[in-house]
């Protein structure tokens, strides 16, 4: 197919929730997309990285037939590009003659016009391509209608490989970079500062489109966005949400220059992350086929803000809370549950465990005697939760929603096979403060694509009671940690800054609490590697992005 060289170019922008290992339905997803974008009189839509596979696949990449399923899906959606309408640059797994290639190809006039391999391989945080993807080669752009396009690929323009102006000094004309890129607070403006920088060495437009969508752990925020050669911004696509867009192009004194996009507002602060916890919960619950989800409700904050989150990403209809009293749970936190629930509009049941507590109790009493009671019976009421929240998963087929955040899980203040039972944590990457501060925004604000009902669906005496756990008589969760300010910016310190003990204390720590609270960071890993997957917030989620020993004798000193 021939075209006359054009002043004018439509592109889509395909930010869309593919996936991982579901090529038929991203195939049919990218069909549809198209069928979309034809409507609108598009030339070209632009997909997202590894779109056809979902991303990041890992190691499923490794199986051949999984590939193949791969390649057959892009020739059968390249053949769909001989009807004349847009053309296409999707990514997608394939096995070339070096290894296998985190790929990007170019489709129209019915065939594969272009196939280029990603040349810089990230291999940092949650990135690990390395491990099973071989480096390509930088290419130049192709000619697309008239147009030449350069196509880097994610990571290409985060560093200084020199694709970008390896791609300008060959003839592009406009840099289309297809990302999978996942949140963290901010993340947008990091995104924005690396593709300026891009922009102004090369000269060139430059088009980002990210995938949205949850995947495990990650989230992946969408807010896809171009620069104009001068530096402006050109469109800026919504946050959280799928979406197809399609923006016009003019060439204007020998440079292309976006005349049409949308400007979406991008969310900051706590409104960005309960979001994100929301899409990252709603799809890891709906894409792996659960129905419905139970948590225990405490009529703490954790719970209550994880039951506020459920809500709105499944329906009240699809969430059951369960209060598990025993004879340390304070009539507040009684008439806390309740009214958390009843606001939220989801079932809640009540089960008392002071007999299965009291049996292990008994079970145990000739083992235990001469000793004196602590711990050991504080977590025999929790694992006698989490086992009943366990018959409940069991009986019903719903998944166990497990609540505890960031300052928890760094110190170990969780209970293995107890409180720490449970399918996925939609908080599990947030300290204790920004519980509070999501919890506060969540009773001002309903987010958009929301299921449950606006005003405060979280008790203000939730927010306002110093936080425990109720193992014991008048316990408060400050008896043995320090105040969760000073305790969360200690652990941010030392998770995702990795700062020495030195640099905190002085900004004005206790050297002796710092010891102590690195001292349980390292102690409590055993129980992290052992704990639910939960969604991303920070740039250092445990998992993923921090990786250190179990076995671990160094210490800070």
């Amino acid at each position: 197919m021939t075209h006359d060289i054009r002043q004018t170019l439509r592109i889509a922008v395909a930010q869309l929730n593919p996936t991982v290992g579901d090529v038929a339905g991203n195939l049919a997803l990218a069909r549809e997309a198209r069928r979309d974008a034809a409507g609108e009189e598009a030339d070209l839509i632009l997909f997202t990285e590894l779109f056809i596979s979902g991303y990041p696949p890992e190691d499923i990449v490794l199986k051949p037939a999984f590939l193949a399923a791969c390649r057959k899906a892009v020739e059968q959606l390249a053949a769909d590009t001989a009807d004349g309408g847009p053309g296409v640059v999707i990514g997608f797994p394939r096995q070339g003659e070096a290894g296998r290639h985190n790929a990007v190809a170019l489709l129209d006039g019915g065939k594969i016009v272009a196939i280029r391999d990603k040349v810089d391989l990230p291999n940092y945080g949650e990135f690990d391509e390395k491990r099973v993807f071989a480096e390509g080669s930088i290419s130049g752009p192709y000619n697309f209608r008239g147009v030449r396009i350069g196509i880097p690929i994610c990571e290409e323009i985060w560093n200084d490989m020199g694709v970008c102006e390896t791609l300008a000094e060959s003839g592009a004309d406009i840099l289309l970079v297809p990302n999978g890129s996942p949140y963290y607070r901010g993340k947008v403006d990091v995104r924005h500062q690396v593709a300026l920088r891009q922009v102004i060495e090369s000269g060139l437009p430059l088009l980002f489109a990210n995938q949205v969508g949850g995947q495990d752990e990650l989230v992946f925020d969408g807010a896809s966005f171009a620069f104009n050669a001068d530096k402006t911004l050109a469109f800026q696509m919504s946050q959280f949400e799928p979406a197809i867009t399609v923006t016009e192009w003019k060439k204007v004194d020998d440079s292309w220059r976006c005349t049409r996009g949308p400007m979406a507002r991008i969310p900051e602060k706590e409104e960005a992350d309960y979001r994100a916890c929301l899409l990252g919960f709603r799809d890891y619950v709906n894409k792996n086929g659960f129905k419905s989800v139970v948590l225990g409700l405490s009529g703490g904050i954790d719970s209550a803000l994880c039951a506020a989150i459920a809500v709105d990403a499944l329906g009240e209809e699809r969430v059951r809370t369960v209060m598990l009293p025993y004879r340390y749970t304070s009539d507040e936190s009684l008439k806390d549950a309740a009214d958390c629930a009843k606001a939220l509009g989801c079932r809640y049941d009540i089960v008392a465990i002071a007999e299965p507590v009291d049996g292990f109790s008994s079970a145990l009493a000739e083992l235990f005697e001469g000793t004196d009671e602590g711990i050991t019976e504080e977590n025999l009421q929790s694992r006698a939760r989490g086992t009943i929240l366990m018959a409940i998963s069991n009986k019903f087929g719903s998944m166990v929603v497990t609540t505890g955040n960031k300052s928890e899980m760094s110190v170990g203040y969780a209970t293995l096979y107890g409180d720490m039972n449970g399918g996925f944590n939609p908080i599990k990457d947030l300290y204790k403060m920004q519980v509070y501060g999501l919890s506060a925004w969540r009773n001002e604000h309903l987010p958009p694509g929301a299921l449950g009902s606006g005003g405060e669906v979280i008790p203000k005496n939730i927010l306002a009671k110093a936080p425990s756990a109720e193992l014991r008589p008048n316990q408060t969760d400050q008896d043995s940690l320090p105040p969760y300010p000073m305790l969360d910016d200690i652990l941010e310190c030392l998770v995702e800054l990795e700062m020495g003990t030195e640099e905190i204390v002085a900004r004005g720590h206790d050297l002796a609490t710092v010891h102590r609270i690195e001292h349980l960071l390292y102690l409590a890993e055993y129980k992290r590697r052992q704990s639910a997957p939960g969604v991303k917030i920070t740039k250092k989620n445990f998992g993923r992005d921090r990786r250190y020993p179990i076995t671990n004798r160094f210490r800070d000193r």
